[in-house]
């Protein structure tokens, strides 16, 4: 499945906004609840390390691409550096990866959806919206192209919607002398409430909600001047980050922070008890609309990754086949296999399934993350500087990862991400040492 953008067609600002889409979905419009549920009213400090991370992470992805741009960007990078194994597992962590985050956005969606439809299973809704998904994929690029900017603009809209309504609310509330101050002062009196253990704790959720920049790095190769990659990535940074700080900062000023529950996105929560006709359901609508649409990319970026695997003879040839479909069959049905794992394990754990989702899915992510600051360490020639940079990457990463054995919950999430990373490990044995005995036949 190959995009019908021209190569060499993109401006640095084009690649900017494509970042911002890719990077605003529920684990922002969701994650974030569980990460002010951790953090307390500091949830600040673990959202501007993980911006910095991030950052550092994207640098050194794109001076990589720079060097030599190729489709195949950190698996090839990965394959150049430590050999063909590396390429294969650094291919299928990010693969687990996009397949969990898949599964989190489908629970996140039905959580989403209860707000209206209180008593449906969370199962029904996910099976919903993963058969729309498809849906979706079957129309091809042109189609999932045409979705995404309708979905980007409502994305736009939601935020810029919270805004004006906080600001609003708060002045409004500043000048009648009402709960509104009294949130805030009792925020502002709690800020280190959860200690540093509580910034610890909410790392997670924090790097989850940056989760998609290092999909810039795949379309560097798509830029008119590939030199100007490191500009693109640090506006669409600098601009996230000010979104994520300024709307997490406006729903504190509105209610304390233990009102805050993991099973509802925090700006429904900030809204509702202000009770304003029809505001709470249009923005959950756009809620909705925005995490179908990353839920969709999610769902393109495992069939895309899943070709570039066979192609390359990492995954099964016939995976890559194309029939009548606009789609390989074999990839989709691998897909929907996956979606449908999903939805199982949401009906049988309901209660915390999105938290146990999201800790994996995010642990998977930087996990990816951190081999690409290797890669970059092993690839590059790094100025002192950028050895600084990336052993503070790979810190900040280290003591995210550490995070999760703080409490139960994420506890359970992390041993789930080393299973996976276990079965890699012995399926790249085992195909390396199969593909070397070959040879020698």
């Amino acid at each position: 499945m190959t995009s019908k953008t021209s190569k060499g067609r993109l401006s640095w600002w084009q690649l900017s906004l494509l970042g911002i889409g890719c990077t605003l979905g529920t684990g922002f419009f969701l994650g974030t609840s569980m990460a002010i549920h951790k953090s307390g009213p500091a949830v600040i400090i673990p959202f501007l390390l993980a911006a910095i991370c991030t950052y550092i992470v994207y640098d050194a992805l794109v001076k990589m691409s720079v060097a030599n741009p190729d489709k195949g960007s950190f698996r090839t990078y990965a394959k150049q550096a430590f050999g063909k194994w590396a390429g294969f597992s650094n291919g299928w962590v990010y693969l687990i990866s996009e397949v969990l985050i898949m599964g989190s956005q489908l629970m996140a969606l039905g959580i989403f959806t209860k707000l209206w439809f209180p008593t449906l299973p969370l199962w029904v809704a996910a099976s919903i919206y993963a058969a729309l998904g498809l849906v979706v994929i079957l129309t091809g690029m042109k189609g999932f192209e045409n979705f995404q900017n309708i979905f980007g603009a409502l994305k736009a809209a939601a935020i810029v919607m919270f805004i004006v309504v906080a600001v609003l609310l708060i002045i409004k509330g500043i000048n009648n002398d009402s709960t509104t101050f009294d949130s805030l002062h009792a925020n502002y009196e709690e800020f280190f409430s959860q200690g540093i253990k509580g910034i610890w704790l909410g790392l997670l959720y924090a790097f989850y909600a940056f989760g998609g920049t290092e999909v810039m790095g795949l379309m560097v190769i798509d830029l008119k001047n590939p030199k100007e990659a490191p500009k693109a990535g640090k506006v669409m940074l600098m601009v996230i980050t000010i979104i994520f700080l300024m709307t997490i900062m406006l729903a504190l000023m509105l209610v304390s922070w233990k009102d805050f529950n993991i099973e509802e996105s925090p700006f429904i929560t900030a809204l509702r008890d202000y009770h304003i006709p029809f505001v709470a359901d249009i923005f959950n609508g756009i809620l909705i609309i925005a995490g179908f649409s990353t839920m969709v990319a999610s769902l393109y970026a495992v069939v895309t990754i899943l070709i570039t695997l066979a192609e390359d003879h990492d995954a099964p040839a016939s995976l890559a086949k194309k029939g009548k479909m606009k789609v390989p069959f074999p990839a989709l049905l691998f897909l929907a296999s996956g979606l449908i794992i999903t939805i199982v394990i949401g009906f049988l754990m309901p209660e915390k399934i999105f938290e146990y989702l999201m800790t994996a899915a995010g642990l998977m992510l930087i996990y990816n993350w951190f081999f690409i600051l290797v890669t970059y360490a092993k690839l590059m020639e790094l100025s002192k500087w950028d050895h600084v940079k990336n052993g503070i990457g790979m810190l900040l990463i280290g003591v995210t990862v550490s995070g999760t054995l703080g409490e139960k919950t994420s506890r359970l999430g992390f041993f789930v991400s080393l299973l996976f990373i276990v079965i890699i490990g012995i399926a790249t044995w085992i195909v390396m040492k199969r593909q070397k005995y070959d040879k020698h036949v």
